[in-house]
């Protein structure tokens, strides 16, 4: 029986992804000057407007406007015409220091959980990087959306832009029956040429083509993408949940990654939860693996750990929860030092989709004690 599954990306500079690299722009430079740094930032864009709000406590001195003004313009937004400028838009502040009731549980020698919450971790044995074959042809899309942007091989695109993928599952069969992709484009890009450049220099480079089997190919579906971004949309931190875990293929916590330090558990668990489930897929013990967790606040130990192979274990679940009790911590002090969150590019994490490239210390292969 034919099963489909329907995942999306976006770009750096849709309005949604901007929100997040600007917060995490902000917890690196806190985190650059002061690694203690507590940092819950929320970013919201429109109307050439910024919003900061949040609660930070550091020893840093951080000039926010200019970390800010430095991202906008960075991603392409530097310029008037595009109706959101990093160099002219207003930016809006309203910061206080971390609620001393969150600090008491966090600020100790066993370090408790920043908050409350549920987080998810997914691998799979379908992609040489352990994610959802689906989600990955996403990412790529916008990866390769920004690339032929930035290197000027499509003129006249701007920062914006989504793409989604749906693939059909038959068997052992697996073919791409939808492609969608959207892009912002200057107001005088000729539409059809715009449409045959993204088709042979975005879709048909990423896609492989033994997929591509009467594939529908939507690209700009209601023809003119001119007003983007913060200017077409309002953007917020933390409202591409789904594109920045597993694309809904696995469960998620509903807990936003970005803008948070390492204590919140809603980001550095849901990274343990992956780098745990992922050596569970690579050694061979399931071909799925989707593992939980939860935390009470300002308590070292998770109330639950638990997982679900979706009837694809080698073994029995049983030894498997086991064989993490043996290699995994859980407790957010572990988790800190084990990914080496205090010292990580928080940026970067997002701008790669947070889950999926090898260089990200939660994507790392262990050899397990079984």
């Amino acid at each position: 029986m034919e099963k489909l599954f329907t995942t999306e990306s976006v770009t750096c500079g849709h309005p949604d992804k901007l929100s997040d690299l600007i917060a995490d722009s902000i917890l690196d430079a806190y985190l650059k000057q002061d690694e203690s740094s507590k940092v819950a930032c929320e970013v919201a864009l429109g109307k050439n407007k910024v919003y900061i709000i949040g609660e930070i406590t550091s020893r840093a001195k951080v000039d926010i406007d200019e970390v800010v003004r430095n991202v906008i313009n960075v991603v392409g937004y530097n310029d008037d015409s595009l109706l959101f400028n990093g160099n002219t838009c207003k930016i809006i502040k309203d910061i206080s220091t971390q609620s001393p009731d969150i600090a008491q549980g966090v600020d100790k020698e066993d370090t408790g959980a920043g908050d409350q919450g549920i987080m998810y971790g997914y691998a799979t044995n379908e992609t040489e990087n352990f994610m959802p074959l689906v989600h990955n042809l996403a990412h790529k899309l916008t990866d390769r959306l920004e690339y032929v942007r930035l290197n000027g091989i499509i003129k006249g695109i701007r920062p914006d832009g989504k793409a989604q993928v749906t693939i059909a599952k038959n068997d052992d069969e697996v073919t791409v029956k939808t492609v969608v992709v959207s892009c912002q484009h200057d107001e005088d890009k000729d539409l059809e040429l715009l449409k045959k450049e993204i088709k042979e220099k975005v879709i048909d480079e990423v896609i492989p083509k033994k997929y591509m089997k009467k594939t529908t190919i939507l690209i700009n579906p209601t023809g003119r993408f001119v007003i983007g971004g913060p200017a077409g949309d309002s953007g917020l931190t933390g409202r591409k949940i789904m594109v920045d875990s597993y694309g809904g293929i696995a469960h998620n916590g509903g807990g936003a990654l970005s803008g948070k330090d390492y204590t919140k558990v809603d980001r550095s668990a849901a990274y343990y939860a992956r780098y745990v489930a992922k050596n569970i897929v690579a050694a061979g013990l399931a071909s799925l693996c989707e593992v939980r967790v939860a935390y009470a606040i300002g308590m070292s130990s998770p109330v639950m750990v638990d997982i679900d192979c979706f009837n694809t274990n080698k073994i029995s679940e049983e030894e498997i929860e086991k064989i993490i009790d043996k290699n995994f911590d859980f407790s957010p002090k572990s988790i800190i030092e084990t990914l080496n969150l205090k010292h990580l590019n928080y940026y970067d994490v997002t701008k790669k989709h947070h889950f999926g490239d090898s260089s990200l210390p939660w994507e790392k292969i262990i050899k397990l004690k079984k």
